[in-house]
């Protein structure tokens, strides 16, 4: 029987570590008033999960330059910024105690992640989660955004675990795609959509991550 410290554990961000997409639709918002643009109605779900490299030129349909689109993106993650620092920002329950129980038994964890690098690391630094993880893969360290697999493969070969000995935690459905695309057990974490939309294309759904033992864990992965 696997051991647990063979297993390995890959969070998505938003939705599963945090709840910030209030933050995230108000800096849409702001970048669109500042830069005389319009957003399609539902953007923001249609959206939800996938890189803004794609949502600008093809949900937007803001721009196709590459140079632009690079722009816009650097400048709303930087106006995403100043909404968190202008209202705060905090885990969702059970988070802290979820990653302790895992470092307490020896396994390793990833976050794979749509976000931009300097979020996560300034939210890490202040919610006090600073080495609460052991990598981190995010937008930066792609080429193809979820729903492919890529962020996923590569955050399990960043903590040398194989697809097979891992589980993503997902709130998404392009994340939950994008683990299934790459062989991986995944848990739905009940906050962006309900237990009933998720039942059925995860292998667990929780509300919140304390709710799952060590023993669920080796179960998931031994299914």
């Amino acid at each position: 029987m696997m051991q647990p410290h063979e297993m390995g554990m890959l969070f998505d961000w938003d939705g599963v570590i945090i709840d910030s997409s209030r933050q995230h639709e108000e800096s849409w918002e702001r970048l669109a008033l500042e830069e005389g643009k319009p957003l399609p109605v539902d953007h923001f779900g249609q959206g939800f999960g996938k890189k803004n490299e794609w949502i600008i030129p093809n949900l937007l349909k803001w721009v196709r330059e590459e140079n632009e689109i690079h722009r816009l993106s650097l400048r709303k993650e930087a106006l995403y910024r100043e909404v968190v620092l202008e209202k705060g920002l905090e885990a969702l329950p059970g988070v802290h105690t979820f990653l302790e129980r895992l470092r307490g038994v020896g396994i390793p964890t990833c976050v794979g992640s749509s976000t931009h690098r300097l979020n996560i690391d300034t939210i890490l630094a202040a919610m006090g989660f600073a080495g609460l993880f052991d990598d981190i893969v995010t937008a930066e360290d792609v080429t193809a955004g979820k729903p492919h697999p890529e962020v996923f493969l590569k955050a399990g070969g960043k903590i040398d675990r194989d697809p097979k000995c891992c589980i993503v935690f997902e709130d998404a459905f392009a994340g939950i795609e994008a683990a299934r695309a790459g062989k991986i057990k995944v848990v739905g974490v009940a906050t962006t959509h309900n237990e009933a939309s998720l039942a059925g294309k995860v292998d667990r759904v929780v509300h919140q991550l304390d709710e799952l033992a060590i023993d669920d864990l080796l179960r998931i992965v031994s299914s």
